[in-house]
């Protein structure tokens, strides 16, 4: 019987040439130790594709670049103009100062708006008619007025001059108010014997109208100017 260890005897299998052949793919396929280089040898621990880093892996699927969420931008103001919340603060106080308008001569309580306001402006105005020695009192009285001899006093304006006989005129305000009823009178030398109404048509005395009724009154009864 032949030696199985003696390879030289005859007899002797001959080594498959898969044996012969593992060796040189082995070496083909063994990655040289002088550089790195890649392989074509599948692996199950291969890195995949879609999570390889593809400046470094030419093989792997670049990400899809997700544009970003555009946001509205916000309104720019215009130079010089200041925000929303500062416009509201002055807004807020010019109504406030509105509200708060300082009041009108006409509110002023009624004799002193008689004896600050009006008389002046009422004297100014009839001297601008040509009349020069005009005198202007405000007292509170009876009425002059033949058949009022029992009614109450009331405040009254009471104008004189000298042309042509003494004349006289008096305004009355019987509710002290310069927005209640109001009267008139005239007369020249003699006790005035007629109540007129004064400016009843009106809704609001101001006082460049009661100074213009008057005059208006005093030209009518033609006192005023060449008359």
């Amino acid at each position: 019987m032949a030696d199985p260890t003696n390879h030289n005897q005859a007899g002797e299998v001959a080594p498959s040439t898969v044996d012969k052949q593992a060796p040189s793919v082995a070496e083909e396929h063994a990655p040289s130790t002088d550089s790195p280089e890649a392989t074509d040898i599948p692996t199950a621990n291969a890195p995949d594709p879609k999570a390889a880093n593809p400046e470094t892996n030419p093989n792997a699927a670049k990400p899809v670049a997700t544009p970003p969420k555009r946001e509205k931008p916000a309104a720019k103001a215009a130079v010089g103009e200041k925000p929303a919340a500062a416009e509201e603060k002055p807004a807020a106080a010019a109504k406030a100062a509105k509200k708060e308008k300082a009041p009108s001569v006409e509110d002023k309580p009624f004799v002193e708006f008689i004896e600050q306001d009006y008389l002046p402006a009422l004297q100014k105005a009839i001297a601008q008619q040509g009349v020069q020695d005009l005198q202007v009192s405000f007292a509170k009285q009876k009425m002059p007025i033949t058949g009022f001899e029992s009614a109450q006093e009331c405040w009254q304006i009471i104008g004189s001059w000298k042309e042509k006989g003494q004349r006289q005129f008096n305004l009355y305000f019987p509710e002290e108010d310069i927005q209640g009823k109001k009267g008139f009178s005239c007369n020249e030398g003699k006790k005035p014997s007629t109540l007129e109404s004064f400016l009843i048509d009106e809704r609001k005395i101001t006082l460049d109208l009661l100074v213009f009724g008057l005059v208006q009154r005093l030209d009518g009864q033609k006192w005023l100017g060449i008359n």
